[in-house]
């Protein structure tokens, strides 16, 4: 099996005898509010999701990400990972002390221990991952309006209490073995913030004759405005996997993390965390975590040309439609009837309009019957 990034998971989930004294005695300690994307990023530091990371990131780390996007000891990564605080909050706190991160319910979290407190260089950051300072871009508008100082230094989890898709819920040293159980030496990765439809099925299955079994990998957690619910889309994606998948192939667990929408960056960083997971292959579509027509609709495809150390493959796919010359979902690599009367487009804005008005017979054609049917019975589908 693919090797960690880095070389070595991460674990900084405390024993449970430090735990219990951790929370007998961290009242005494300076607090730190954090919100629920915080805790998102502690708990996948801690369960080596974001491996080799120990803690939040460090100004040499953030400098090295944006002139080289690798980190200061030249490892590919792209995407920062931040806890920023305001300047009135960060001066309550000295470098070298421990900090107890709490949640909005008062209930800790970590502990923080304390290495560097520095600005924020906001307008670097946003324009090394986003490549734009469009604030236009969602993910621009969330960098440039965090706040002023950046608090680093690794984390102990002490809290991993669980409650929504618990069932879903498999971090790197479970999804490593659920896949040594099922002997899949190779394993391809995929990532989705959207419902199945036909050319999704098709680049999953074009993939899996390639390796041994396939990890469906669904982001849950922050997502922009017309995004589907989460819950959508592992109702979706439990009957396409139930009905139309072989069971010993292919598995589906969920990763707790907010789209960032980085487009090509935000490709590596997902190939990352994959790999971490002990995926040996990344699927890479069309317009990767894209927004808008802020990224060409392959760009994501050529960034991997920088990266020949990442270790875990890319499978790129590009464009793939309906074509009734062929009889079946294509791509433009094998079908030879481009810009003709018989392509029919998988449009993602389509496929929303024809659920939102219960056009089940035409919404056949794009997907399988049984996950339109459930999508159409759905009382909320989007993000509002």
């Amino acid at each position: 099996m693919i090797n960690p990034h880095g070389g070595k998971l991460i674990d900084r989930v405390v024993s449970e005898k430090k735990r219990e004294k951790i929370l007998r005695e961290y009242k005494e300690l300076p607090q730190l509010k954090i919100s629920n994307e915080t805790i998102e990023d502690i708990n996948n530091i801690s369960h080596g999701v974001f491996s080799p990371l120990k803690g939040f990131m460090g100004e040499e780390d953030i400098d090295s990400i944006i002139k080289n996007d690798r980190l200061a000891n030249n490892l590919p990564w792209t995407i920062p990972i931040t806890l920023n605080v305001s300047k009135k909050v960060a001066d309550q706190y000295s470098k070298g002390e421990e900090i107890a991160v709490i949640n909005g319910e008062q209930k800790i979290i970590a502990i923080l221990h304390l290495e560097e407190k520095f600005p924020y260089k906001k307008k670097e950051v946003a324009e090394s991952v986003f490549q734009t300072l469009d604030m236009e871009h969602p993910g621009v508008t969330n960098v440039m309006n965090s706040q002023d100082i950046l608090l680093s230094g690794e984390v102990d989890l002490i809290n991993t209490d669980i409650k929504r898709f618990k069932e879903y819920t498999f971090y790197p040293k479970e999804t490593r073995k659920i896949f040594k159980e099922k002997k899949w030496k190779t394993v391809v990765g995929f990532q989705t913030r959207n419902v199945p439809h036909l050319g999704h099925e098709y680049v999953q299955k074009a993939a899996l004759t390639l390796v041994d079994g396939l990890f469906v990998n669904p982001i849950i957690g922050k997502k922009k405005k017309d995004d589907f619910l989460d819950p959508v889309i592992l109702g979706s994606y439990n009957i396409l996997l139930e009905n139309y998948y072989p069971k010993e192939k292919a598995t589906m667990g969920i990763l707790r993390t907010r789209m960032r929408y980085g487009g090509p960056k935000e490709a590596i960083f997902h190939s990352i965390m994959r790999k971490n997971f002990g995926c040996s292959h990344f699927i890479v579509g069309r317009d990767h975590a894209g927004v808008g027509d802020f990224y060409g609709p392959f760009d994501a495809h050529g960034i991997f040309e920088k990266f020949d150390d990442l270790e875990i493959q890319p499978i790129c796919f590009r464009s793939f439609y309906i074509c009734e010359k062929c009889s079946g979902v294509v791509s433009d690599n094998v079908c030879p009837h481009d810009g003709t009367e018989y392509q029919k487009f998988i449009s993602g804005k389509k496929i929303r309009t024809m659920i939102m008005n219960k056009e089940l017979d035409n919404l056949g054609e794009y997907m399988r019957p049984e996950v339109a049917q459930y999508l159409i019975e759905q009382k909320d589908l989007f993000v509002k």
